[in-house]
């Protein structure tokens, strides 16, 4: 399965809409998205069509919502992992 980023605007929220494989290689392009919104408060990651990811890009995700992206819809597994890397 292919990974895929939609974006819907809800309000003065945009909504990544993220489905399939998060593999590193996604990390820049979702970056890239995010530099084009104003402010990082502003942004929700919905990650309920998400299958599978990495170990970067757990720690992608961790860090963007250490500076404020709110992460929706996140499997189990990702959170409890984020949770045992901050240990």
């Amino acid at each position: 399965m292919t990974f895929r980023i939609e974006t819907a605007v809800q309000g003065r929220l945009t909504v990544f809409l993220l489905s399939g494989r998060f593999e590193t290689e996604a990390i820049d392009e979702l970056r890239r998205l995010f530099e084009l919104q104003t402010d990082c408060r502003d942004i929700v990651v919905d990650l309920k069509d998400v299958c599978m990811v990495n170990r970067e890009v757990m720690r992608f995700l961790a860090r963007c919502e250490a500076d404020g992206v709110t992460l929706e819809n996140c499997a189990r597994y990702i959170r409890e992992w984020m949770e045992r890397e901050k240990d």
